[in-house]
Parts: C-alpha cells; structure tokens; sequence
C-alpha cells in the first residue's frame, strides 16, 4: 500500500483560503538579504491573533508559540501566503496552528516555509481571561 497521495499534501498549502497574504519587502531583510524570522513569525502571530479575534468574538492575547522551525528562506518579493486552523479550545484558551508558505513573485510553486502552534487566550476589557463565546 503505498503512502504517497498523503506525502504529495504535504507539499501543497492548505485548501482553504490564507487568513493573511502578504509581499516580503527590503525592509524586513537581514544583512544576506533574506527575510528576518523575526517578520514572518509576526505575521503567522497576526494570522493566529485574526483567528483566535473571531473565535473569542474579541480581545484576545498570545501566550506561546511552540515548534517553530524554518524550513526554507524566504526571499524580497516572495508572497507569504498564512493559513491558520483551531487545533483546540478550553475554556478560555485556543491553540491556533499556522503555516506559511512562500511563492516566488514569478513563480507558480508555493513551498513551505514554516509552522507553529499559537496559543490565544479570550480577555475582558480589563485584560483578564474571559470565557470564550459559545459557537
């Protein structure tokens, strides 16, 4: 039996629709010209941060950011495509899992660049945990 339909998924994004699609600018480079780690691991918190917003039908917060490891570099004038699912939800927490993928700027091929797992929690107005609304 052969596993290769599931490893051929691997090396495609996700079927849904990026939560964020950006440009990889100049000045989010480091000294060789690839794009800081620093940038891209911002933008996967902005994609998790849109998600775990909706989720918690307001404010919420990152607490952690687990295993994360580049793969590729990402270039200036690649798009960075970031996809973002709920892996799971407590009480007032959710764990928000990102990927990112990079397509050069003339290019068809998108390949992986990265993923983690972010962890939100729901907050009140005064910035306390808050219980995340009911579906």
């Amino acid at each position: 039996m052969s596993d290769q339909p599931q490893d051929a998924a691997k090396d495609q994004p996700p079927e849904t629709e990026p939560v964020i699609r950006t440009i990889a600018m100049p000045a989010d480079t480091n000294p060789s010209g690839d794009i800081f780690g620093g940038w891209l691991m911002s933008q996967m918190d902005l994609a998790a941060g849109n998600l775990a917003a909706r989720i918690a039908r307001g404010r919420a917060a990152t607490i952690a950011v687990e295993g994360m490891t580049f793969l590729k570099p990402v270039k200036v004038g690649d798009e960075v495509s970031l996809y973002a699912d709920l892996e799971g939800q407590g009480r007032s927490s959710m764990r928000i899992h990102v990927e990112a993928w990079r397509r050069d700027r003339y290019g068809a091929e998108s390949i992986k660049v990265t993923d983690a797992t972010f962890t939100f929690v729901a907050l009140d107005d005064m910035g306390r945990p808050r219980p995340i609304p009911a579906a």
